[in-house]
């Protein structure tokens, strides 16, 4: 870029045209998203309280809730800053910086799911090895591992996208993505599509297609057994499977989203941005919340102790 990244500023032409719609919108987000943040956390401190719960998928959940955490914060308070100052204009630095988190997010949410696909699936189909192969350390090395190459392949797409000098600087969404940098630049480059293609395949396609071997397997499996066995194995897949569609879903429609951004109408925009970056960390804990009774147990038992001392 010809520019430093900082004093280049983006303006975005969807807030503008939303009007009396921004009062609303504002307490819309953020109310699900101290929602978010709240549930996530309370997932959390549950968790790390309970010393019965220090095992590989609760280990996974914690990530999981974490990743909700960036993802939202990496949206939210910018896009509540814009409506309420009224002022809708980010330096590309800024930019940039919301790339680099919400890429990560995506990625991370993908691979979480997929590690614990397979976490399911040992428990389910190799239920004698499950604790030789599942233990905390080989977790979290998987996490780091996973962190790792995510924060890495999107740097590398910022780094590459700080190459490319803007002729524009309008976009019609409420936030940036690698895409919409790209179609400001004065030359279409390959480059950039083939890597995020690259990447997508990696951080997407690939975990939902391990996700869905995982299942297949299990479902293999489960249907040998008996109608009771059947229900508990169900039953502990039903949280995972629930998220995993529900966030998928949400992809399936991101995807959309950034490619028909100027053909769908601006508040179809919006709800397709939140579905993805609000949605889905305030639903996840909510699940595992509700469906896991272990969890639920242990919320349970830190109320009454709660009531007790008081």
């Amino acid at each position: 870029m010809n520019s430093s990244a900082s004093t280049i500023t983006i303006t975005f032409t969807t807030y503008g045209s939303l009007g009396l719609y921004n009062f609303a919108l504002v307490f819309c987000i953020f109310v699900l998203y101290i929602s978010s943040l709240c549930v996530n956390f309370f997932l959390i401190l549950v968790i790390c309280v309970e010393s019965r719960l220090h095992r590989p998928m609760y280990i996974l959940l914690v990530n999981l809730a974490l990743c909700g955490v960036v993802g939202s914060s990496s949206v939210c308070p910018n896009i509540i800053k814009h409506l309420v100052m009224n002022r809708q204009e980010s330096s590309l630095e800024g930019c940039l910086i919301q790339v680099f988190f919400t890429n990560v997010y995506s990625g991370c949410i993908f691979c979480i799911l997929a590690v614990m696909a397979y976490d399911r699936y040992v428990s389910i189909c190799k239920p004698l090895r499950y604790h030789s192969i599942m233990t905390p350390a080989k977790i979290k090395l998987m996490l780091a591992v996973v962190y790792f190459i995510l924060s890495l392949s999107s740097m590398i797409q910022v780094y590459l996208t700080t190459r490319l000098t803007l002729c524009k600087h309008t976009v019609n969404k409420l936030l940036c993505d690698s895409l919409v940098i790209a179609n400001l630049s004065c030359t279409k480059t390959t480059l950039i599509s083939v890597y995020g293609l690259c990447c997508a395949i990696c951080v997407i396609i690939l975990p939902c297609f391990l996700v869905i071997l995982s299942y297949f397997h299990i479902f293999t499996v489960i249907l040998k057994t008996s109608k009771e066995s059947q229900r508990k194995a169900l039953q502990t897949c039903a949280p995972h499977l629930v998220t995993f569609i529900n966030f998928s879903v949400a992809s399936f429609f991101g995807v959309i989203y950034n490619r028909l951004s100027h053909e769908v109408p601006r508040t179809v925009n919006i709800f397709i941005c939140m579905n993805f970056f609000v949605i889905p960390p305030l639903l996840h804990p909510i699940i595992y919340g509700i469906k896991m009774q272990e969890i639920r147990q242990s919320i349970n038992r830190m109320m009454k102790e709660r009531i007790i001392q008081l």
